[in-house]
């Protein structure tokens, strides 16, 4: 719908950024005695970062493993919690990493993934020249620093609040049936208690009546 102008120089950064480096976070669910893996291209040279963590199922734990284009392993833990793990790429393909919950015969999981392909660009082109930054570029490096740092403890909390919650929902539900089991379980005593000091006074009148006669 027409021809549009060149791109703002703030957002031709975000751009490059955007090319220069990928980055993939999935929250994703693991059946019981289920296999879950992903798949990535990565050229040599290029240095990439795993971290994953099991939000609810469970002890929140899972089977980690790596593997290079030609099957090799890079990485495999067994039953973890949470980790990461930072490889370069040897050579260009299709790395595959994979998410097991196959000893767990009737827990299913919840599990967060980041996958880090590459390396953040400079913020600026000339960042890394032998002169020192001028001081709009040095705050603005900072500022970028720093709203990484905010993004991380951010993902960090929600991690942490949708474990907790998970957790409180889990009591909730069995503080729930543990109160129906004692209800049912006080129910069926009053009754029989009834019963009993029923037939306790009717054996007693019949008794008194037989002594009586």
């Amino acid at each position: 719908q027409g021809s549009r102008g060149p791109l703002p120089p703030l957002l031709l950064v975000w751009a490059l950024a955007a090319c220069a480096a990928r980055a993939s976070e999935i929250t994703f669910e693991l059946p019981d005695n289920a296999k879950q893996c992903f798949y990535e291209e990565i050229a040599q040279g290029t240095k990439c970062t795993l971290e994953f963590q099991v939000i609810t199922g469970g002890h929140y734990d899972v089977d980690c493993r790596l593997e290079d284009p030609d099957g090799i392993v890079l990485y495999k833990e067994m039953k973890k919690q949470y980790d990461s793990f930072t490889f370069t790429a040897s050579r260009n393909g299709t790395y595959k990493f994979c998410f097991s919950n196959e000893f767990s015969t009737f827990t299913h999981k919840t599990v967060y993934f980041d996958f880090q392909v590459g390396e953040d660009p400079p913020l600026f082109p000339s960042e890394n020249r032998v002169t020192a930054l001028t001081q709009m570029e040095s705050a603005c490096v900072s500022i970028h620093e720093a709203l990484k740092s905010v993004i991380d403890y951010q993902t960090h909390f929600r991690l942490r609040e949708a474990q907790g919650r998970s957790r409180a929902e889990d009591l909730n539900t069995r503080v729930a049936y543990w109160s129906i089991g004692e209800a049912i379980i006080l129910l069926v005593v009053s009754i029989g208690q009834v019963f009993l000091l029923k037939s306790f006074f009717s054996d007693k009148r019949t008794t008194t009546t037989r002594v009586g006669s």
